[in-house]
């Protein structure tokens, strides 16, 4: 079930506004052109914004997400069209045979079922072409990021044109590692109407990623550095072999 951040309709609809810096997709667009992809599955697409960037290149893009109202957002915007949007998740897709499978942001971490992550693996192993690429980021457990999700650091006020003011923060509600609970609060100077969004991030050592793309039948091409986040992530580069099922 997707977080209400990206579930609820008035929440998906100031995403975006709330989160103006995705400089972090950058290095993602980098990658694209570094393979030569020319078709590209974004997993857990959300608004679209890393979708709508490649379209804008001329690359045919896939983007998959669990949450209607944050798909209905990204089919909403200029440019829409070039994309082909799914509300689902990747372990039932059609066949695609793409050049490049990615999960930016928090999307890896997010999906905290072991099984379902399996299955997620599995299902952009399928996507891709034969030499095809897998890309995702995921942070690194001895970093504790966590320890700065509170209220103090993140507490801010965004003005948005037609809706008004929004305060928002965080707050992190449990650690229980490898899994970390929080809370986002939302609230709305129009009328103060106060919307909580609940997460749950799962915190994966290097070797165990490792072990698990290969079990689903990839080689792992290399772990690079986050460009954003220096030091504090992991970005795997994963690749469908030549000549297997």
């Amino acid at each position: 079930m997707p977080d209400e951040g990206f579930e609820h309709p008035r929440l998906a609809a100031v995403y975006d506004a709330l989160d103006p810096d995705r400089s972090d997709l950058d290095a993602y667009v980098g990658m694209a052109e570094e393979f030569g992809a020319r078709r590209v599955l974004d997993i857990g697409c959300g608004t679209g914004v890393f979708a709508l960037l490649l379209a804008e290149r001329g690359i045919e893009v896939v983007g998959v997400d669990p949450a209607r109202a944050s798909v209905d957002v990204a089919r909403a915007k200029t440019g829409s069209e070039g994309v082909r949007w799914i509300c689902g998740d990747a372990t039932g897709l059609p066949p695609l045979r793409t050049d490049l499978a990615t999960m930016t942001a928090n999307v890896a971490q997010a999906i905290v079922d072991p099984v379902l992550w399996q299955e997620t693996l599995r299902g952009a192993y399928e996507a891709l072409r034969p030499g095809g690429r897998l890309v995702f980021e995921t942070r690194d457990p001895a970093r504790r990021a966590w320890e700065e999700w509170n209220r103090e650091e993140s507490y801010a006020v965004t003005r948005i044109p037609g809706v008004g003011a929004v305060e928002s923060w965080v707050e992190v509600t449990d650690v229980s590692l490898p899994l970390v609970a929080f809370r986002w609060t939302y609230v709305f100077s129009a009328d103060g109407e106060v919307l909580t969004s609940d997460s749950t991030l799962r915190f994966r050592e290097r070797p165990e990623i490792e072990e698990q793309l290969t079990a689903q039948g990839f080689v792992v091409d290399g772990v690079r550095d986050a460009a954003d986040r220096p030091g504090k992530e992991f970005v795997f580069v994963a690749r469908r072999p030549e000549g297997r099922g």
